[in-house]
């Protein structure tokens, strides 16, 4: 896969300032001020203790410049690469009270995007050989899920919509409250635009039936089915929609769900349980 060109530094510096403000609080760093004499320069390392694939380092620069523009960040692993044990992700030379007052919030966001485009980049390798692609959630942190789903794109992965203005997705509650799959189709068909994709939930394959047989939809859902169910789903749609399999999925389910020929396996848990990689900042 491509690497993705970075965001633009000014969509992603509100949620470093908001960080940095509230690490910082009211008085700045006092333990810094107080025992490091001014003119102490350092070069310190953002080191991995663990292996995994990168994420976050533009944010670790901005969180660094932000504290003090005369800081040089230097990244020697770009965000979507691979890392092993050991290995320096980044340099940071300058006023070491400047760069260790901006070291948690760089680290902070970096580990926590890190790890999740390691996890992502797990469920990739689990799908390989398949046409199968691994897609996110908005089960993200709230506030942070423009980063969250940059690292689940760091990670080889793809992304879900990113908020309910971006695509008509019809749930099974949607579907309950308008009195059934047809007629929340024919609304759909009736009332979006055509520059709408629109995708539907379904759990039985007498659902989906309706769905092809209904049309209106782009996307079918196929929301925790087990995985013989999955295959008999794929057979029945034909290639005619593109269909999205989901609900616990698991690495260690996942190649089985990609060989029945789903099109995409949505993961809630790249955002929500990534465990934070260990880096940490040596000077």
């Amino acid at each position: 896969m491509t690497a993705m060109p970075p965001l633009p530094d000014l969509v992603l510096e509100p949620l470093i300032r908001a960080a940095l403000a509230e690490d910082l609080g009211t008085y700045g760093d006092i333990t810094t001020r107080t025992v490091i004499p001014a003119g102490t320069n350092y070069t310190a390392r953002i080191v991995a203790r663990e292996p995994g694939v990168a994420s976050g380092m533009q944010l670790a620069a901005i969180a660094f410049r932000l504290v003090d523009p005369s800081l040089q960040f230097r990244a020697l692993v770009a965000d979507g690469a691979r890392f092993d044990k050991g290995a320096v992700l980044a340099e940071i030379a300058g006023e070491a009270a400047s760069i260790l007052s901006g070291e948690r919030v760089a680290l902070n966001f970096a580990g926590r995007l890190t790890g999740i485009a390691t996890m992502t980049a797990e469920f990739v390798a689990a799908t390989r050989g398949t046409k199968a692609r691994i897609t996110c959630t908005r089960k993200t942190t709230p506030g942070l899920r423009l980063v969250e789903k940059q690292a689940v794109l760091h990670g080889g992965g793809f992304n879900h919509r990113f908020s309910l203005s971006d695509a008509i997705l019809i749930k099974d509650n949607h579907i309950a409250a308008a009195g059934g799959i047809r007629p929340v189709l024919a609304a759909v068909k009736a009332r979006a635009s055509h520059m709408m994709r629109v995708e539907i939930e379904v759990d039985r394959l007498d659902q989906l039936a309706e769905v092809l047989a209904e049309g209106g939809a782009d996307v079918v859902l196929l929301d925790n089915m087990d995985t013989p169910t999955l295959a008999e789903a794929v057979a029945m749609n034909a290639g005619r929609l593109v269909l999205e399999a989901s609900g616990n999925m698991r690495l260690g389910r996942v190649a089985e769900v990609a060989a029945t020929g789903v099109d995409y396996i949505s993961v809630g848990a790249l955002t929500h349980s990534a465990r934070t990689l260990d880096l940490g900042l040596d000077f």
